[in-house]
């Protein structure tokens, strides 16, 4: 019973620690792109300005 009850739990507590993790990598990765954006706009104004 205890070892079910503690196989049940290391599960549930897997699946969640690889969700978050797949939902930081899109999230960091989502904020790499807006960062490079942002940069190439600077860049282009800067051109601009030359």
């Amino acid at each position: 019973m205890f070892k079910r009850v503690l196989l049940s739990l290391l599960t549930i507590l897997s699946i969640a620690g690889t969700a978050l993790t797949v939902t930081a990598c899109n999230t960091v990765a989502g904020v790499g792109a807006d960062v490079q954006k942002a940069g190439g706009a600077i860049k282009e104004e800067a051109n601009e300005h030359k």
